[in-house]
């Protein structure tokens, strides 16, 4: 599997949409990279991303909610790190799946879907500390982020903005984690540095399909997408 196309087909998915870049990126990677490096290239990736979006679309940026989720997110951390050294490993995974899919399901189907005109402080610590749990505990911060600003109702492009936001400062820290465990290797930056042709191209025509979405029909994609993502969870648990 060619490096760069792996790289330009996640960056299409995460510009569109805002989130989901490493579920395009690091199994496809595994196959051509031991994951060890797979899943570093996949964060630093997303540096990358919410780093030149940031730079387009910061006005967009709701920045008390990315604030909030932020900080509610550093005290999730290390519960999720904790679930590491859990005895079950095997049970959290498929709890956690089966409530992904459970509530993108429900969300999709009911005819009311739960809307939150402001920013609640409950929601906010509810979701972003879930995010810092799942993040620690998986790599996997966005479902309860993409809950959120389903609820909230943003417009697609805040939606992709706002979550930038959240994600540039989140996997930084991610990349000094690895670099302090000696994982991010030179081989890494050199990949991503080859991909940017393929990469940057590939974050402007993902910026204009945002843009070209119905909110609605944004809406219901990003839960699709979240349905997607405990499909995935749950296969690799079972």
């Amino acid at each position: 599997m060619d490096v760069p196309l792996v790289l330009a087909l996640a960056t299409l998915f995460r510009s569109m949409f805002g989130f989901g870049e490493a579920l395009v990126a690091v199994p496809l990677l595994a196959l051509c990279m031991p994951l060890q490096e797979a899943a570093p290239l996949a964060v630093l990736l997303s540096v990358v991303i919410a780093t030149l979006v940031l730079l387009q679309d910061w006005r967009d940026v709701h920045w008390r909610s990315a604030a909030g989720l932020i900080g509610a997110t550093v005290l999730g951390i290390p519960l999720g790190l904790a679930l590491l050294t859990c005895p079950h490993p095997r049970a959290v995974r498929v709890a956690l799946a089966l409530l992904i899919i459970v509530f993108s399901l429900w969300s999709l189907t009911r005819r009311a879907p739960v809307k939150l005109t402001t920013d609640r402080p409950a929601w906010i610590l509810a979701c972003g500390f879930l995010a810092g749990l799942l993040g620690g505990a998986f790599g996997m911060n966005g479902p309860p982020l993409v809950v959120y600003g389903g609820m909230r109702r943003w417009s697609p492009v805040r939606f992709r903005a706002t979550l930038q936001a959240y994600f540039l400062p989140a996997s930084l820290l991610g990349m000094v984690g690895y670099g302090l465990d000696g994982l991010w290797v030179p081989a890494i930056t050199h990949q991503l540095w080859v991909s940017l042709p393929w990469v940057v191209p590939a974050i402007w025509l993902g910026r204009v399909l945002n843009r070209r979405f119905h909110p609605e029909t944004f809406i219901r994609y990003a839960y699709i997408g979240l349905t997607a993502i405990g499909v995935l969870l749950l296969e690799q648990s079972l």
